[in-house]
């Protein structure tokens, strides 16, 4: 087995412990708002807690990742994240659970944006997508594995020693990468020569540096995929938030049967595998610039509509049906979309989609907030879909406009370049004629 094979395997462990580990609040959430006596537009509070600290600190873990090395930040933050964990087991009341999670939160952020830049380093262009598929389709394992694990243990045992023997594999998986893992290709044991000449020459020779900020802030496409990405994330944090919850007041399913909350994510690890393979397909076929932007625009639009379907429509087998094929239509574009955002962000790929995904947690934070909010006003657990909806369709129009070609490496050696920068000085100035 190749080396960067290896490390993505790690990587895809990694995402399976983060969404297993984010999952289990949620799947728990019915036996511990009973427990505490939580209301529901508190429980948005709970839920929006980790997901408002982990946006606040997804940039500058992902730029420590892109500056010093992701063999640091990594296991920094599965032991953060883990320890919190724990803690959880521990809380008494709302504010102690609230707080708890935040710390949760924070501990947890920059892990999906270093993944990201360990891909931008150790896999060549035409095995990103695929490799973003990997990882994404692992942290759907985890989301699956939640319900299935969770719901018999805490009927055992309780709830609070789940969060603490989760904490136990974190520690785990964080000594193992610290171990084994080297920042480049060429410095990992046991790598072959033909292996490093495969991952490709520019991956390799870029040291980790400054963080170019101003670039960043001038990227277009940057900011398009920023906004894309916050109204996708209200879809599909309503999966990672409010959906047990939703499966038991709105289709009417006993606390036994939430184990069924882990089939949309067993259809959204299928749809990760295949989204991977089919945009680097497309990518060979049509160029980045217009299969990144494809998938994403058309999986997006489909998955607006089956979200309405959703809240009109009733019966078990319906219900569950459509929440597979919506969240199998979301994942089927997430490969994709990361992979646009490491062809923009270049060896800034982790400072790159940590704004991007900063964005995904306030859009998480906006949904489950409003979604209690909507249920406390209305008492119809389906009317926040309609709201959800309209921001799913919102991201697949943006996401139809990003031009992926001009990335942030060009783009700073380019303007940060004395040769060319005396060029442009000279240059004559073009104004296209009007015709």
């Amino acid at each position: 087995m190749k080396q960067r094979h290896k490390v993505l395997g790690l990587l895809g462990v990694l995402s399976a412990l983060t969404f297993l580990d984010r999952m289990a609040i949620a799947v728990a959430g019915p036996r511990i708002q009973m427990d505490l006596h939580i209301q529901p537009h508190y429980w948005g509070w709970v839920l929006s807690a980790y997901v408002f600290a982990n946006g606040v600190f997804e940039i500058p873990f992902g730029a420590f990742g892109d500056k010093n090395g992701q063999r640091r930040i990594l296991p920094r933050i599965v032991a953060w994240w883990s320890s919190f964990n724990v803690l959880t087991a521990q809380c008494r009341s709302f504010w102690q659970l609230c707080t708890v999670r935040f710390f949760f939160g924070l501990g947890a952020a920059g892990a999906y944006p270093n993944c990201a830049g360990v891909i931008a380093r150790w896999f060549p262009p035409g095995e990103r997508a695929r490799s973003q598929g990997v990882v994404w389709a692992a942290s759907r394992l985890g989301g699956a594995l939640a319900p299935l694990l969770i719901v018999p243990l805490q009927q055992l045992f309780g709830w609070r020693p789940v969060f603490a023997l989760l904490g136990i594999v974190g520690f785990c998986w964080a000594i193992t990468w610290r171990t084994w893992f080297r920042n480049r290709p060429e410095e990992m044991p046991g790598i072959t020569p033909e292996e490093i000449a495969e991952i490709g020459a520019d991956n390799s020779v870029h040291d980790h540096g400054p963080i170019p900020w101003r670039h960043m802030a001038r990227s277009r496409s940057l900011w398009l995929i920023v906004i894309a990405y916050g109204c996708y994330a209200c879809g599909s944090w309503f999966y990672f938030s409010w959906f047990p919850t939703w499966l038991v007041h709105s289709a009417g399913l006993s606390m036994n049967g939430v184990v069924l909350v882990s089939l949309p994510f067993l259809v959204g690890l299928v749809g990760n595998l295949v989204g991977g393979v089919l945009g680097d397909w497309l990518t060979s076929r049509w160029g980045a610039r217009l299969a990144l932007r494809i998938i994403p625009g058309v999986c997006l639009l489909f998955t607006a509509l089956v979200l309405v379907a959703m809240a009109v429509l009733h019966g078990r087998l319906v219900v569950i049906a459509l929440s597979c094929l919506g969240f199998g239509l979301m994942d089927l574009m997430l490969p994709s979309a990361w992979a646009l955002c490491v062809a923009i962000g270049g060896r800034f790929s982790g400072t790159a989609t940590a704004m991007m995904n900063t964005a995904g947690q306030a859009g998480g934070v906006l949904c489950t907030v409003l979604f209690g909010y909507i249920v406390h006003v209305t008492g119809s657990y389906n009317r926040p879909l309609w709201f959800i909806a309209a921001m799913v369709l919102v991201s697949a129009v943006i996401f139809s406009c990003i031009d992926c070609t001009r990335g942030l490496d060009t783009t700073a050696m380019a303007e940060s370049s004395p040769t060319s920068k005396n060029q442009d000085a000279n240059a004559p100035v073009y104004r296209p004629s009007r015709t």
